[in-house]
């Protein structure tokens, strides 16, 4: 479904295509997983159906093959409910947040409230009076970490390791397809960008029909250091490990 959706989309920027995307997905996932519940309770149903049976002196091999398959299978749907809802709960939190709406307010006014003080012994004396504690505990942080002027204190060749030309060359390199693709492999794969974006499952599972375009996109974000205009992503890059492997990780989402 996903390769003639993504060939049908035609030519265009992979931030474009991948929000285009977004709605033959939406529609299928509607279709496979819109009454995760009711097929959920409709295996547990037919358990009990087969317990009854059991309990009433009907058991033979078939029976016990048919409700192992049917435990499977609800076993497979619970996981797929606990990951659904997992991702849901970090896309919300994230809108939310982002949206700028009372739920954040509300969040930061009941940390303000945890953290507030509404007493404090000031030389021996308890003080309630909120602009004398905000003074007070002003003054006690300036002076615990005033600092006395010093001397600039510089460091000699050879006195502080420093790492060579060859790693030096290593962290400005285009990293290579191969590590596009193994950084994408040792990303989380249930890791949720947002509400509009793509987890890494996605990428990995779709990454014969979407795998090259996404590396090229990778690579023009290292060549340029632009992002596109209508795109959020966050790359980390850090030094290679000890098998010269590239870590990245990433979250690709379109602001519209």
């Amino acid at each position: 479904m996903v390769r003639d959706e993504w060939r049908n989309i035609g030519e265009g920027q992979f931030i474009d295509k991948l929000k285009a995307l977004t709605v033959p997905l939406g529609k299928l996932h509607k279709e496979k997983f819109g009454d995760m519940d009711k097929k959920i309770q409709r295996f547990e149903e037919e358990i009990n159906k087969v317990d009854d049976m059991v309990g009433n002196g009907v058991c033979d091999g078939t029976m016990e093959a048919r409700r192992k398959a049917l435990v499977t299978c609800c076993k497979q749907w619970y996981v797929r409910k606990e990951i659904h809802w997992k991702q849901m709960s970090c896309s919300r939190h994230a809108n939310d947040m982002d949206k700028n709406t009372r739920y954040f307010h509300n969040l930061a006014s009941a940390r303000r409230r945890n953290n507030r003080i509404d007493a404090l012994v000031i030389n021996g004396r308890l003080i309630r009076n909120q602009a004398r504690i905000k003074i007070a505990i002003r003054e006690f942080y300036r002076d615990l970490y005033h600092q006395e002027r010093s001397p600039v204190v510089g460091f000699r060749d050879g006195l502080v390791n420093r790492i060579g030309e060859e790693e030096s060359s290593a962290l400005e390199r285009i990293p290579t397809l191969e590590e596009i693709k193994e950084a994408v492999w040792d990303c989380e794969s249930s890791k949720a960008p947002g509400s509009n974006g793509y987890n890494m499952n996605f990428i990995k599972k779709c990454w014969d029909e979407i795998g090259t375009e996404f590396s090229i996109a990778i690579l023009d974000f290292f060549r340029s250091s632009r992002l596109p205009s209508d795109s959020n992503i966050t790359w980390s890059r850090p030094p290679a490990d000890q098998h010269g492997r590239l870590h990245i990780q990433s979250n690709i989402q379109g602001d519209g």
